[in-house]
C-alpha cells in the first residue's frame, strides 16, 4: 500500500507508515500534473495547506482516505471526495498549544510594536519610544472568537499569567463554558481590548469582521488572527487601522499580497508566513497523529477524527 504525501512532514510520521509497511510517496513539487501523476495508484493521501483537488481525486482509482495534516479542510475537494467514498480526516488539537502560544506571542508584540521597535533600532532611528504608544495586557479584557482548542489554551494563558477577563463569542459551543459567554459579537467588540479569532471559515461567518463589526471594536483594541484570512474583510480592517479603531494586529493568515497592501503602510500591524503550527513539537505530533489516520483506514476502521460528508454533494 502507498500514501501520498504531498508536502513534506515530520520523519516520525513517515516512519510510522514505513514501520506499517505503508510506502510513502513524497511529491517532488504540488503542482496539479505532478499529484495527479503519483496518485494514480496509492491509497492514502497526506496533505497540508495545499489540500486536494477535484482532479487529483478523480485521479486516483484506488484511493481510501485522505487526510489533512492539521485541523483545516477548507482545501480538500470533499464533494469529490463523498462521490467517490473516500473518507476525510483531519488531527484537530495536535498543534493547538503552538498556535495558541504564537497568538499570544502576537498580541504582546502588537501591544508592545516590538518589530518596529527592533526595526528602528536596527535602522539607528531615534525617537521611536517617544513618538509611539504602548499598552499592557495585565487586567484587560480578552474577546476570544471560537472556543476550539486553540482559543481554549489561549484563554487559559490570559487568565492565569495576566488575571484577564475572559470574554467568548461562539455560537456553535453548547453547555457551560469556563468563562463568560456573549451571545452577540458586537458586544464583546464594545469592550475587548484584545480580540482573537480562532473560529472556523464557513459560508456563514466569511468576512465576520466587516465595516460593522469594526464600527463596535472598542477603540484602541488590539486584533490577533490565527484562523483563517476570509473571517475579517481587510479593507474594512485597513480603514480601522488607518482610524485608530484598531491600535494594532498580529496576523498569521490573511490575503494572497495583504503585506504588500494597504494593511502593510503602517507598522502597527504584524504579519507572521503561517508560523502557528510550525514548531517541531508541533509538527512531530501532527505527522503523527496524520500517519495514525492512514494505518486506521487502511486497516478498514474509521479514525476518530473523520469529518462527516453527507449531504456534502447534495
Amino acid at each position: 500500500m502507498k500514501c501520498l504525501i504531498v508536502q513534506p512532514i515530520h520523519s516520525a510520521g513517515v516512519a510510522l507508515l514505513t514501520g506499517a509497511g505503508v510506502e510513502p510517496v513524497m511529491c517532488p513539487d504540488t503542482d496539479l500534473e505532478t499529484v495527479t501523476r503519483l496518485i494514480c495508484d496509492c491509497q492514502a493521501v497526506i496533505t497540508r495547506d495545499a489540500g486536494l483537488s477535484t482532479e487529483a481525486i478523480y485521479a486516483a482509482d484506488a484511493l481510501k482516505v485522505i487526510v489533512s495534516h492539521g485541523a483545516g479542510h477548507d482545501s480538500i475537494d470533499k464533494v469529490a471526495a463523498a462521490r467517490r467514498n473516500i473518507l476525510v480526516c483531519n488531527t484537530p488539537g495536535a498543534n493547538a498549544r503552538s498556535v495558541s502560544e504564537l497568538a499570544l506571542g502576537l498580541a504582546i508584540s502588537a501591544a508592545r510594536l516590538i518589530p518596529a521597535a527592533d526595526q528602528a533600532v536596527r535602522s539607528g532611528s531615534r525617537g521611536f519610544r517617544e513618538a509611539s504608544s504602548f499598552q499592557e495586557l495585565f487586567g484587560k479584557t480578552v474577546l476570544v472568537v471560537g472556543w476550539g482548542a486553540i482559543a481554549q489554551g489561549l484563554a487559559h494563558m490570559l487568565d492565569i499569567a495576566f488575571a484577564m477577563r475572559v470574554l467568548i463569542y461562539s455560537p456553535r459551543s453548547t453547555g457551560n463554558l469556563p468563562y463568560e459567554r456573549v451571545e452577540m459579537l458586537e458586544v464583546g467588540l464594545a469592550v475587548a481590548d484584545l480580540i482573537s479569532i480562532h473560529t472556523p471559515l464557513r459560508e456563514d461567518n466569511r468576512n465576520m469582521f466587516d465595516a460593522k463589526a469594526f464600527s463596535a471594536v472598542k477603540r484602541g483594541a488590539i486584533l490577533v488572527n490565527t484562523a483563517r484570512a476570509g473571517l475579517i474583510n481587510e479593507a474594512a480592517f485597513a480603514a480601522a487601522i488607518n482610524d485608530g479603531t484598531v491600535a494594532g494586529a498580529g496576523l498569521d493568515v490573511y490575503s494572497p499580497g495583504a503585506a504588500q497592501g494597504p494593511l502593510a503602510a503602517t507598522s502597527r500591524v504584524i504579519f507572521t508566513p503561517h508560523l502557528g503550527g510550525t514548531t517541531g513539537e508541533a509538527l512531530e505530533r501532527v505527522a503523527v497523529a496524520a500517519a495514525g489516520h492512514v494505518l486506521t483506514a487502511l486497516s478498514g476502521n474509521r479514525p476518530a477524527t473523520t469529518i462527516d460528508l453527507q449531504g456534502v454533494n447534495a
